[in-house]
């Protein structure tokens, strides 16, 4: 791992906070330890960020904004395009030490760099496209037209699951509209995020612009709260569980400021009488054990026709025992470890609950220990029968935990689907077109992602990321998610050489 480190020129006991090259070091507001759940080894020290670094950083943002909002958008993509070539460059190195200091498989710490590079090419078509409307004006000789400005300075809370790909996702679209960004990363992966701030900042530096274009701020909750209740930050997009995005809500929402909020999942797949059983338990699995359950589109329910349910949990029971879990950077391992010892008691507190409630668990858990496993953060995946109103299986659980439940028709299906309080991604399994449709309808699915024959994990940049109820409801990524990254504005000229009012007022004098 120090020779990952040395080729994204970090070293492992480094300042916390960054207004692009420049990296400020007071260390009055103590530091965070990043540990590996792979091996519990300590990576090493990053400074938490104080109130008067922060100062300095939203200073430097605030400045470089006036330099960067007014250069054409076309040549801000021709800036993320080059961010994304060099992520290209450093696509194993920075994968690495995504699997390495978050857990997740190396080719899943591929998969988010390459997330990484294909937001940057999305946003860099989208740099020649942020587009308004023309309007046809009620009176004459006027011409009406919308236009979007950019925002200011953005804030980008991140989570620890997707330690860089969601600040991309964020960062590369705010850019482009020319917005500049202020990102507090995960405190559990802390340096994944000083790796991203030096490869943009040398961008910046080989473009002789200002650095605050991104700035980069560490530490918990405290430093969170810095950006939240900021008014010089009019945007925050933050990703996380429902308890913070209704903290972060409510604090921005008090000061009139903007958010966009992607929060906890619950998610189903649907497997039906007409579902082609190869794809369906393929896709489960890998929604159910990928991330090892860590993802906000982990699935976690498995609503099956009661037709094919013994099938189905027979095929998965046999799938669950070919699972290999170990060290993610070795690519024979399908599963690594949790986040941290927090995350494995509330995945054994969630399977004390399962059986306190009356779920039947037909794939048993535990954590494991022994040689691979000194880190104490491996687990091992679970399948138990549950029925969907019991309190833990309401609850989203961050860990691998797949709870199986019957239906007997598809209306009974979307309903139970649906009757949880989150919202994000769901999925049916099914070759019966009236079926996959209704799913899709306005009676189907009531999260912002419904898929067919695929799983609930694996979102693509092109389509705007997000869900509805305790979900969020923000959209981030592709589509037109960049407008929330702007401020809309009404233009009304009038070219003639008379002033009329609008809806026919008369105003003589």
């Amino acid at each position: 791992m120090e020779e990952i480190l040395k080729n994204l020129d970090i070293t492992t006991n480094h300042a916390g906070t960054s207004t692009g090259l420049n990296w400020i070091n007071e260390n009055s507001n103590g530091s965070t330890k990043s540990f590996s759940p792979v091996n519990g080894a300590e990576i090493g020290v990053v400074n938490n960020t104080s109130k008067s670094e922060y100062n300095q950083v939203v200073l430097s943002a605030t400045e470089a904004f006036k330099v960067w909002r007014v250069m054409p958008a076309p040549k801000r993509g021709e800036v993320v395009r080059q961010f994304g070539d060099e992520l290209r460059k450093n696509k194993k190195h920075l994968g690495k030490l995504v699997s390495y200091e978050m857990g997740k498989s190396y080719q899943e710490g591929l998969g988010e760099v390459q997330e990484m590079i294909d937001i940057c090419d999305f946003a860099v078509g989208l740099s020649r496209q942020l587009c308004g409307i023309t309007l046809h004006s009620e009176r004459f000789k006027h011409r009406m037209y919308e236009q979007y400005h950019p925002l200011g300075v953005v804030g980008i809370i991140s989570a620890f699951n997707f330690p860089v790909a969601v600040w991309a996702w964020n960062a590369a679209l705010a850019w482009v509209c020319g917005d500049v960004c202020v990102w507090k990363p995960s405190e559990k992966t802390p340096f994944c995020a000083i790796a991203c701030q030096k490869i943009m900042a040398t961008v910046l530096k080989n473009n002789n612009l200002p650095e605050g274009v991104s700035c980069l701020i560490n530490g918990d909750y405290r430093v969170g709260e810095f950006l939240t209740n900021d008014t010089r930050v009019p945007l925050i997009s933050a990703t996380g569980s429902t308890r913070m995005g209704r903290i972060v809500g409510a604090k921005v929402a008090e000061r009139f400021g903007k958010t966009i909020l992607e929060l906890g999942g619950n998610n189903a797949v649907i497997m039906t009488p007409d579902a082609d059983l190869n794809i369906g338990v393929v896709g489960v699995v890998f929604g159910a054990v990928g991330t090892a359950g860590q993802r906000c589109t982990t699935t976690r329910r498995l609503i099956i026709h009661d037709s094919i349910y013994e099938t189905v949990k027979e095929k998965l029971t046999l799938a669950y025992q070919q699972i290999k879990i170990g060290d993610p950077l070795d690519e024979s391992n399908h599963m690594g470890p949790l986040i941290d010892k927090d995350a494995v008691r509330a995945y054994e507190s969630a399977l004390s609950e399962i059986q306190k409630e009356g779920g039947n668990i037909i794939v048993d858990g535990g954590v494991l220990s022994g040689d691979g496993y000194e880190s104490g953060c491996y687990v091992k995946p679970v399948i138990a029968e549950a029925e969907n109103h019991f309190n833990i299986v309401q609850t989203e659980t961050f860990a691998p935990i797949l709870y199986l439940m019957k239906y007997s028709n598809i209306t009974e299906a979307i309903n139970m689907q649906n009757n949880v309080p989150q919202g994000l991604s769901s999925a049916i399994i099914t070759n019966n077109v009236r079926e996959a449709e209704t799913f899709l309808s306005h009676a189907g699915s009531d999260c912002g992602i419904a898929n067919v024959n695929i799983g609930t994990s694996g979102a693509e940049i092109g389509g705007a990321f997000g869900g509805e109820k305790e979900t969020g409801g923000g959209r981030e990524s592709g589509s037109d998610a960049w407008k929330a990254y702007m401020r809309r504005q009404t233009n009304t000229i009038n070219y003639s050489d008379d002033l009329p009012l609008a809806q026919g007022i008369k105003f003589d004098f």
